[in-house]
């Protein structure tokens, strides 16, 4: 039997999808019913884990992966399929293995490290032979992802460090683009439907750049000029990207308010001596959507024009520039306007997209 009959067979099994836009895009998108994905019911997890071979297929090279490093991608795929793993999961396992082995079936690693997911057999994710086997490590790792509570609406490094419990659990964040594309190719070549699979909603998914409650509003009555939302956070909380995008601006905007003089970024900035946004970033999202945050602690983690994944850490909250205490203020813009004219009110933008900010009660 060929790889796409049995993937079409196992597919056919499925009994709990999520829709999006008819394919499998829900899965992926973390968006809500009102941005065109329809929720139906969670997959369960595995009820058995058994060791399985992976189907006999040479695969080709995609993109900057070679053959090898495809077939184990495919193996990842085909797995989570066959277990009925959404294929949000699959994009999560692939960016796992990308990280931990570049998707080599690596003997060995860090300590007792082993293969694609860099499975430890002291941990008791199964002994060396059996992690050497990328169909039954796949397996463990999908087992434990779909038991992690909440996993489809995290960040994709938060969903794969609740299962890896990493030394470095950002690192993730970086292959969640090149997973997504690699998957996709993956899916197509196997017959997997594709429709949607970058995400669904305005512009993908999104999350809370920090988990942190409102504060000052959007345009209150009292700042009819603030063009965005101040959330809450204590200094040194790590700013995540709400979307995947590519970064427009990374600049240090701190000027004296009286006579318009460098103030720099160097030292907290001040609510009345101070005007700017401190250390700031802007990405640009799909859609003509754009993020900005300001008043960052140090310069961001972020260069500019370089694409970054929904949730990858790009600096941390401050208080530079016009600013009376650390915070994070954060803007949404439409039709690519970085200015006043394009802001938009980031709560019931960021609820429609099914990643609510926090309000105080």
């Amino acid at each position: 039997m060929t790889l796409r009959a049995l993937v079409s067979l196992a597919v056919a099994v499925v009994a709990v999808v999520i829709l999006c836009a008819g394919g499998l895009g829900g899965f992926l998108g973390g968006g809500s019913a009102a941005a065109g994905c329809i929720p139906v019911a969670p997959a369960a997890a595995p009820s058995t884990l058994t060791p399985a071979s992976a189907p006999p297929t040479v695969w080709p090279a995609i993109g900057d992966w070679d053959g090898d490093q495809v077939g184990n991608a495919a193996t990842i795929v085909t797995t989570g399929a066959r277990l009925a793993v959404p294929a949000r999961g699959w994009v999560v396992a692939v960016a796992t293995a990308m990280q931990e082995s570049s998707l080599r079936n690596l003997p060995g690693g860090d300590r007792d490290s082993v293969g694609l997911f860099q499975q430890r057999p002291s941990q008791g994710w199964g002994t060396p032979a059996q992690l050497q086997d990328p169909v039954y490590a796949s397996e463990k790792f999908f087992g434990k992802l779909v038991a992690v509570s909440g996993w489809q609406a995290m960040p994709l490094t938060e969903a794969a460090q609740a299962v890896q419990v990493s030394a470095y659990p950002d690192a993730y964040a970086k292959w969640e683009g090149p997973a997504t594309r690699l998957v996709a190719a993956i899916a197509d070549t196997a017959g997997l439907p594709t429709d949607g699979l970058a995400g669904c909603g305005a512009a993908g998914r999104w999350t809370q750049p920090v988990l942190a409650p409102v504060g000052s509003g959007f345009r209150s009555a009292d700042r009819p000029g603030h063009d965005g939302v101040d959330l809450s956070a204590p200094r040194g909380s790590l700013i995540r990207a709400a979307s995947a995008g590519t970064v427009r601006t990374v600049r240090c905007d701190a000027v004296h308010a009286d006579t318009g003089a460098e103030w720099g970024c160097d030292r907290d900035g001040d609510p009345v001596l101070t005007r700017g946004c401190g250390w700031y970033v802007d990405i640009d999202h799909p859609g003509g959507l754009l993020t900005r945050y300001c008043h960052m602690d140090r310069p961001p983690m972020v260069t500019l024009r370089q694409p970054v994944a929904a949730g990858q850490p790009i600096g941390v909250v401050g208080s530079t520039g016009h600013s009376s205490g650390p915070h994070l203020h954060y803007e949404v813009h439409h039709h690519a306007d970085a200015s006043p004219s394009g802001a938009i009110d980031p709560v019931p933008f960021m609820a429609a997209q099914n990643a609510p900010l926090r309000t105080r009660p």
